[in-house]
């Protein structure tokens, strides 16, 4: 049915409005973090002032310190061994916990076996097995990611049961009804239901796997962020530990952005809203 010409009208002005309600609204949440930083920054300025550097130093002290260490390449070298890390135990995580999650949640029988494990283990912090890892793996590569893995695993395994279990029941009965087989209602109905969940458990274990990433570093390696701050430490340069801490926040800030990024553009259609 065509559309009378005051409708067409309308439509024509409602658009533009909404796509300049839409620029204002992420100028307004752009400009408003920008002058929150710029606060923070003031306020860390002003305090710095009457306190002693080696207790906090300066902005301009902790830049400073970041220039020195980007300028001999120990920066770029702890944040190229941190992410190498992080990215590969974050990944078996997932590669693990999403197949695992979905089988137990989707099959009881499944879930009654590993149950106990999961509610054991992810409860038990992944710094109680740096000391075991190290003695079982080495003080290689394999010992950091291997708890960077643990740390992320039982995130994604958890949210996974969850979103198998959240699944309507009226669509597993409507894919029932019109012959589908159990294997084909899985991948078919209860995957792709799952995504939003899955995506929520890759953004916590992303972060999970920052915060193990440093205690793995401090104990067991030679680079690293982890490794840059503890050695910060042992020299009683505080600056260099502000430098690291910062370095994490703004790495993990921007990784979960590109995650949501990723998710908004290519898993748009299954209802992720992150």
């Amino acid at each position: 049915m065509n559309q009378s010409p005051s409708a067409a009208a309308n439509a024509a002005t409602t658009a533009p409005r909404a796509a300049k309600g839409a620029r204002f609204a992420e100028f307004r949440q752009a400009a408003i973090a920008i002058v929150a930083v710029l606060g923070g920054l003031i306020i860390w300025q002003v305090l710095s002032l009457n306190i002693s550097p080696l207790f906090l130093p300066s902005p301009s002290d902790t830049w400073a310190a970041a220039v020195e260490l980007g300028e001999d390449g120990t920066l770029a070298k702890s944040i190229v061994a941190s992410l190498a890390r992080i990215g590969s135990g974050w990944a078996l995580g997932i590669l693990i916990g999403v197949p695992l999650g979905i089988l137990m949640g989707h099959f009881r029988i499944i879930r009654e076996i590993f149950e106990p494990y999961i509610e054991f283990f992810r409860f038990v912090p992944p710094i109680a097995f740096i000391t075991l890892a190290v003695i079982w793996l080495g003080p290689g590569e394999e010992s950091k990611v291997a708890l960077i893995f643990y740390a992320t695993v039982f995130i994604i395994v958890v949210n996974m049961i969850a979103g198998v279990q959240a699944v309507s029941e009226l669509r597993l009965r409507a894919a029932a009804s019109l012959g589908a087989s159990p294997l084909r209602t899985l991948l078919t109905v209860v995957v792709p239901s799952t995504v939003p969940f899955m995506i929520t458990g890759a953004r916590l274990a992303m972060g999970n796997s920052f915060l193990t990433v440093v205690s793995a570093e401090i104990v067991a390696a030679q680079d690293g962020l982890g490794a840059l701050i503890w050695t910060a430490r042992n020299y009683g340069r505080t600056e260099w530990v502000f430098v690291g801490i910062i370095i994490l926040g703004l790495l993990g800030y921007t990784c979960d952005r590109l995650l949501r990024i990723f998710a908004r553009t290519f898993l748009k259609r299954y209802s992720v809203t992150v």
